[in-house]
Parts: structure tokens; sequence; C-alpha cells
């Protein structure tokens, strides 16, 4: 049982790897970082991003490939060389992802996409499954393109799934960032905070990836997000609560875009209230439903 994980050494990947392991799977984990792994059980391979040369015998015979790779988009402001890398990153290793699996004289049993809830694009309060259409913003757009660059695979026979993820909670990603402030007591309101966050605990993300790797009848696109996604106002309140801190400050919508841009309108002053209808159908179980409670695991 072998799995190839593009952007394994990831904050998600990381996670991702262990959990295989620990279930008795082989783990390759491609990276662009010549750093060696220290998750026992965890094969690293250096690879360029932009083909399949270099672990064509790893995806050969696989059981799966999960396609994690792409640029972060909340590493600051978007300038036009920024944007251009978030598309590129994800448009490129999804087209590595199908040059391998193409080649492959066994090919994998499935193939799992990464994706984002940024899909939908700004919905205001109206509540999101897989049904709900795309948006039109920059997101909106790099996630169909970035989901797109694997649908080729299909033609094969090979199962597809792609997993549409919220803000996941976790030691790392965008709660990390947002924890220093807090503590300082400089946590704030985002606007006028009435956006949708849809959120997922990094342990129901990896499990959820899992579940749908091992399901075989599972096909298709998945939303991976909590069933209680709250407010921009509540998730800060409930932040606040969890490390002993009362917010008083609220930075306004046009000081954000001033500072960030884009960035700003489309990741923190917009959302969605997200909901995985086909998680649920599908017969998967969260372990984390409550955000007071998943926030308690990664706060000191």
């Amino acid at each position: 049982m072998r799995v190839v994980i593009t952007g394994g050494t990831g904050f998600i990947g990381r996670k991702l790897s262990r959990a295989l392991v620990a279930k008795g799977y082989q783990v390759i984990a491609l990276t662009r970082s010549t750093r060696v792994s220290d998750i026992s059980g965890v094969r690293n391979v250096v690879w360029d991003g932009e083909s399949s040369s270099g672990w064509e015998e790893f995806i050969d015979g696989a059981t799966a490939v999960v396609n994690l790779a792409g640029e972060n988009i909340a590493s600051g402001r978007w300038s036009t060389a920024k944007k251009n890398r978030i598309l590129h990153s994800r448009l490129a290793a999804g087209h590595a992802v199908t040059e391998g699996v193409t080649k492959a004289k066994n090919r994998p049993k499935v193939v799992v996409q990464a994706s984002a809830i940024g899909f939908y694009g700004p919905r205001g309060a109206e509540p999101v499954t897989e049904e709900t259409q795309s948006g039109d913003s920059f997101l909106a757009e790099v996630s169909k393109k970035w989901e797109a660059s694997t649908a080729g695979i299909e033609s094969y026979g090979i199962r597809r799934v792609i997993v549409r993820t919220s803000m996941v909670l976790g030691c790392g990603g965008a709660l990390s960032k947002m924890i220093g402030p807090f503590k300082l007591g400089l946590g704030s309101y985002l606007g006028h905070g009435h956006q949708g966050v849809s959120w997922i605990h990094i342990d129901d993300e990896v499990w959820a990836i899992i579940y749908l790797i091992e399901n075989k009848t599972c096909s298709g696109v998945y939303n991976l997000s909590s069933t209680h996604p709250v407010t921009s106002n509540k998730f800060t309140d409930t932040l606040g609560e969890v490390l002993g801190k009362r917010v008083f400050l609220r930075v306004p919508s046009v000081l954000l875009k001033l500072i960030l841009g884009q960035m700003a309108e489309e990741v923190l002053l917009t959302g969605q209230f997200v909901l995985p209808e086909r998680l649920i159908t599908a017969g998967f179980n969260f372990e984390h439903l409550d955000l007071k409670e998943a926030l308690t695991h990664f706060v000191d």
C-alpha cells in the first residue's frame, strides 16, 4: 500500500503522512525542499513541481496519489507576480500528476485533488454545499483551474476525488499566525464581522482524506469543512475566550484593503458558510464539531 503526496512536507501533508504510516501505508512525500523528513516511515523525494521526472517509479503501482501542492495564498499582498505563482504552482503540479499517472504501467486506484472553498466565491449568508455554483473571484477561478488540472485522468477509468478544504485548524497554517497577536491583546474583529468562517480540525481533514481514499464508492467533489461554520465575529470571540483575552479592536475593511489589497477582500473580508453534505452522506463522522473544543487543542 503506497500513497504519493505532492506537497507532502507541508502543513496538511505532514499530518496526513503520519496518519497513513500509522495505518501501514508506505508514504512518498514529494517536496521541492531538500530537507530530510523527520517522520519515520516517510520517504522524501525531491521534485521540480513541474513534471513527473524523478518519481515515476513511485507512482507506478501506487494505491493513491494526493495532490496538495500549491503556493500559499495568505502570505502577503497579491502582486501580479504572486497571483501568477499561486495559479502556476497549482496547474504545474496537476499537470505533473496527470503526466505521471498516464505514463504508469500500473496506474493508481485513486487521485485525490486538493481544492478550496474559495471555489464558491463570496456567498454572504447563504448555506453552501457541493451543489453550489462557482464564483467569479480570483480564488474561484484559481480553484476551477486547479480542479481541472487533473481531470484528464478520469478518461483512464481512475477514480478522482476533489476536496474543497476550508480553513484548517492546527499547529501551523492560518491559526498559528492569529494566536500571537491575540496573546498580546491585539486580537481584532475584521471588517463588519458577519462574513462566514468555515473551518475544520486538522485531524478531521486528514481522516476525511483517508476515508475518501479507502472508500471506493467515493468520487467527485467533497467539502472538507465542519458542519458548524460561524461568523468572523464569532470566531474571533471564541479564539479570544480560549486564550483568555477579551477582544476590543476592530480593523476597518478600508484599512485591511489598503494594506493587503485584493487578498484582504477575498480571504479576510468575505467568506462562505460551507456545509459538508456529501461527506456526511458518505458516512464520515467528524470528531471535532464544536469550535471552542477544536481551538483548545492548539493553544498553550
